[in-house]
Order: C-alpha cells, then sequence, then structure tokens
C-alpha cells in the first residue's frame, strides 16, 4: 500500500532532523569548513544524492540550523509573555535557557563560536549576524520585564541580567561537571525574580 503524504512527510523531516543533526555534530567536532557533504552522507548512513535531495549544499543546511535555533529563542519568548507576571515571565526564561543548555551544551558551544566570527568571514558572518539580531530582540523584551518591575534603569538591569544569564549558560556548556546548577539557578530567580518594585 503507497504511503500517504502524511507519512512521507513524517519521514521526510525525520531524515532532514538526523541530516542536521549529523551535521552539527561534524560541524562541532571538525569545523565548518573542513566538513564535506560526503562526510555528512557517510556519517548519517544516507547517501550524498539522497542529502542533495534534502538540501543544495553545505551552507542551505546551516542557515536551517540556524532557523532552527532562532525560532527556539522566538518559542522561549513567546511563552514567557504569555505568563502572568514579571516574575513568572523572568523565571520561564531563566529555566528554558538553562533546560536547552543541560540538554545540549556542545550545541550552545556551536552557536556561540558562530556569534564570534571574524567579519572577513564573508560565508558565515551573515549567520552570527542572525543570531545577534535574535539576540538583541531578546534583549528588549526583557528590559520592557524589567520596566514593568518598577526597575529605574531596565536597560542596564536587563544587560545585567543578560549577562549572568549568559555567563552561567557558558559555565555549563563547559564545565558541566561538578557546576551547582540548581543553586546557581536558584540564586539567579532570588536576585532577579523576587522584586515586584525597586
Amino acid at each position: 500500500m503507497p504511503r500517504t503524504p502524511e507519512e512521507n512527510d513524517r519521514i521526510r523531516q525525520a531524515s532532514k532532523e538526523k541530516i542536521r543533526a549529523t551535521a552539527m555534530e561534524l560541524f562541532m567536532k571538525q569545523g565548518y569548513y573542513a566538513t564535506s557533504i560526503s562526510d555528512i552522507a557517510k556519517k548519517a548512513g544516507i547517501s550524498k544524492g539522497l542529502l542533495y535531495n534534502y538540501y543544495k549544499g553545505k551552507e542551505e543546511l546551516l542557515s536551517e540550523m540556524v532557523e532552527a535555533r532562532i525560532r527556539e529563542v522566538v518559542e522561549v519568548m513567546e511563552e514567557a509573555f504569555t505568563l502572568n507576571t514579571p516574575r513568572e515571565q523572568l523565571e520561564h526564561i531563566v529555566n528554558g535557557a538553562i533546560e536547552n543548555i543541560l540538554k545540549k551544551p556542545e550545541v550552545h558551544r556551536f552557536y556561540l563560536h558562530l556569534q564570534t566570527q571574524p567579519k572577513a568571514d564573508e560565508e558565515l558572518i551573515k549567520y552570527s549576524h542572525l543570531i545577534i539580531e535574535a539576540n538583541a530582540r531578546q534583549f528588549e523584551f526583557q528590559c520592557k520585564i524589567f520596566e514593568s518591575m518598577g526597575e529605574k534603569e531596565p536597560r542596564k538591569r536587563s544587560l545585567y541580567f543578560s549577562s549572568v544569564l549568559q555567563g552561567i549558560m557558558l559555565m555549563i556548556s563547559t564545565y558541566q561537571q561538578g557546576f551547582p546548577v540548581e543553586e546557581i539557578k536558584n540564586q539567579i530567580i532570588r536576585e532577579f525574580c523576587n522584586k515586584s518594585t525597586v
């Protein structure tokens, strides 16, 4: 019996996810430029022709990976926006960020590396800019949260919050063994989420 269009779409999406996961693993292990389409196809256990059926090349694959990452950030922001109080919104951002890093610490390191590409790298710098722009939108959203909490200088408070949270994320992704995740998470929540006014 032939497959339904829904089944074909599910198989296609599963194949694309496998290819993206394999590409991510190889990009992190040997670098973007040192990884070939042949490497990705071989590691994913598919033919090069099938891979080209899904992606025109390595850059299109990277583009889709970056778009997926940006969607993750946007989803956390949108979910936070639906919550009733600024405290709940900030707590959701903290929990979402830390849970994401705990699940995929190497992915965070990859995107952090991508954000710090030299300007002369014309192929990768555009993806760096996309991630930086998504982070800037997140920062603006946080500014509004701190403003609604009655902070006198919401932009400075948001900058401090982002710096602390990004530092924690970096520490978890780099030194996960022995890092007191729950204690540090509770500390950032206490410091930033427990005030209604300043």
